[in-house]
């Protein structure tokens, strides 16, 4: 490694050891996981399944990927699991064209109400290919959806895949309505659980199979603390040997397994498969669980502390990992200038649109932050008044240079008390 290189690596390192992660989709993986991705398998291509590959020299790469498929069935009950996407756009893509032909419809969250770029945003080549629906909340203050609309909705367009999940809505979703809807139309049944993967396989939050749902789409990073990639998991169907095998819910695992590889992806990354693989071994100890509670404990205690300073947050409050603030409506800043004055004393939080933000995406309104990174730091629930203290200090300050300066200080001293997992 060149000297600019080192440098660079060495400056990160320095960032997230004395700044705190707030970006709710961002965390901290174990040495272990670290040292898989700079593993020797890096170096070996692997394309094909277990058993079925399309290059020699696999009898360890066999292993190490039915390992990962094997405990990612046992974490999430599944009957089967892709461990091969290479993120979670990847993982919704290749269901997507599994089971969609052009033109099908989707049923996914409205986008700037918590939904993903991946559920059918207009930039996405998906949403050319295939026409998305919405359902929204019914309620901003609560942040109930419309159960009643979705339904009516649903009737009248007939959608193939109704999607549960979201990458910016701080509020439970009732699987159990949505198993509802979807069975009441004819549609597979898809979780996106990217955000909550890890609050899922730590028991902290139920599991969208547990309702009926055919198909969980996930990254492995996030609440999961494994590396980035993703992951998708199936219930309740057995795959079929045939070369073309019908679409029927029954096939769904060979038509999934099919359209990851050769249908969209080439071979898949093996040092990431190992750490996966790694990941998954460490959520299925006891200590996950306790983790996994653990962040909400914390979201809900910096939700709480963060309101009695004044900061209005979407939906007043939160029942996973996440909250949002509306910064415009709390202290007349938009999110991007939230952002910016936290980076400045070691914050890092992500501007983020909220529901009907009046400000274009790059300026929005919104603020976005969550505990999983701070949790496996090892933040409790009073830590979580500090924090919440500090970025009101910030924000009250933000035009006094020498009180931001002092508020970094304090941060990164505080920050230095806590490891990351990885020198653990």
């Amino acid at each position: 490694m060149n000297k600019t290189l080192k440098e660079l690596l060495e400056a990160e390192e320095k960032r997230q050891r004395q700044g705190l992660e707030l970006i709710p989709s961002e965390n901290y993986v174990s040495r272990d996981v670290l040292d898989a991705l700079g593993s020797i398998y890096t170096n070996k291509y692997s394309e094909g399944y277990p058993g079925k590959r399309y290059y020699g020299g696999q009898e360890n790469t066999d292993k190490v990927e039915q390992l990962a498929i094997d405990r990612a069935k046992q974490l999430f009950g599944a009957d089967h699991a892709n461990v091969q996407p290479h993120s979670g756009a990847p993982a919704n893509i290749a269901v997507y064209q599994a089971w969609l032909e052009p033109g099908d419809c989707v049923m996914a969250m409205q986008l700037d109400q918590g939904g993903h770029l991946t559920h059918g945003h207009p930039v996405t080549s998906s949403a050319k290919l295939y026409k998305f629906v919405r359902y929204g909340i019914k309620d901003i203050e609560t942040g109930e959806i419309d159960y009643d609309a979705m339904r009516e909705v649903a009737k009248k367009e007939k959608p193939k895949i109704l999607l549960a999940g979201f990458s910016g809505y701080p509020r439970a979703l009732d699987y159990e309505k949505f198993a509802s809807i979807g069975n009441e139309v004819g549609a597979v049944l898809m979780a996106d659980m990217a955000h909550i993967a890890g609050l899922i396989a730590g028991k902290a939050l139920p599991n969208p199979f547990d309702f009926g749902f055919h198909i969980i789409t996930t990254t492995t990073h996030k609440t999961l603390r494994g590396p980035r990639g993703g992951m998708i998991l199936t219930r309740g169907t057995v795959g079929n040997p045939l070369k073309a095998p019908d679409k029927t819910v029954e096939n769904l695992p060979t038509l999934i397994d099919r359209e990851v590889f050769p249908g969209f992806q080439g071979g898949p990354h093996m040092n990431n498969v190992l750490a996966k693989a790694v990941a998954f071994g460490e959520a299925q100890q006891p200590e996950f669980q306790t983790y996994a509670k653990q962040v909400l404990k914390n979201a809900k205690r910096l939700a709480d502390e963060l309101m009695n300073r004044g900061f209005k947050l979407v939906t007043n409050g939160t029942d996973n990992h996440l909250i949002q603030i509306d910064m415009m409506k709390s202290f007349e800043v938009t999110g991007r200038e939230a952002q910016d004055i936290l980076d400045e004393i070691g914050l890092t939080a992500n501007c983020n649109s909220i529901p009907n933000d009046p400000l274009p995406p790059f300026r929005p309104s919104g603020l976005r932050l969550g505990t999983p990174a701070i949790t496996s730091r090892g933040l409790n629930e009073d830590d979580m008044a500090l924090v919440a203290e500090w970025m009101n200090a910030a924000i009250v300050g933000r035009n006094k240079p020498d009180q931001l300066k002092k508020l970094k200080a304090i941060v990164s001293e505080f920050a230095s008390k806590y490891p990351l997992p990885s020198d653990k």
